[in-house]
This record gives structure tokens, C-alpha cells and sequence, in this order.
């Protein structure tokens, strides 16, 4: 009787602990996601900044909007996961530039 009561807990130790390993894995694999997505952001906001840069040093002023540096300077960007916000100042002041991964719906 009691080697049964303690083979019973042993096996329900067993699956806890691999119910709690399992958890943490998709837990780890989420956050890693999570992260990719957010460096995924900082390199298009990065690239932007950096293309705007290069407008301004071309011809005198940085540009007015995201739409000038897509169809002047190549600027490629995945607008369906991420939505880049381009604020401008003035010609002659770097605009502001925001990233947001759209999260799944």
C-alpha cells in the first residue's frame, strides 16, 4: 500500500515538473519572438532616420513625408506588420520617427 502511495507521487512530481518545463519553454520561445519583433522595429526606425539623413545631405532639407523617401531614396518597409510614424519639424530639423508592430489580431 504504501509503495503505491509513493509511486503515485513520484509520477504526479513527474508530470508537474514537466508540465512546468513545458510552460517555460513556450513562455522563453514567446519572449524570444517578442524581442525580434522589437529589433525588428528599431532597425526600420534606424533605416528611416538613416534615409531621411541622406535626403537632407543630398538636397538641403529632410523630407516631408515616409511617402518621398519610398519613392525617392528606395526605402522599403514591411507596412503590414509595422506602422512607422514620420513626423516632420522643418527642413532643416530630423524628423521624428516612431515604429509599432502591429500585433496579431
Amino acid at each position: 500500500m504504501e509503495k503505491r502511495i509513493r509511486r503515485r507521487r513520484l509520477i504526479v512530481t513527474i508530470v508537474i515538473t514537466v508540465l512546468i518545463m513545458i510552460a517555460a519553454v513556450f513562455a522563453w520561445a514567446n519572449k524570444a519572438a517578442e524581442d525580434s519583433f522589437e529589433e525588428q522595429a528599431e532597425a526600420i526606425k534606424d533605416t528611416v532616420s538613416r534615409r531621411a539623413l541622406q535626403c537632407y545631405v543630398i538636397e538641403g532639407a529632410y523630407p516631408e513625408s515616409l511617402e518621398y523617401l519610398v519613392e525617392n531614396y528606395g526605402l522599403a518597409v514591411n507596412m503590414e506588420d509595422y506602422k512607422v510614424v514620420y513626423i516632420p519639424y522643418a527642413e532643416n530639423l530630423p524628423p521624428e520617427v516612431k515604429v509599432i508592430y502591429k500585433k496579431e489580431k
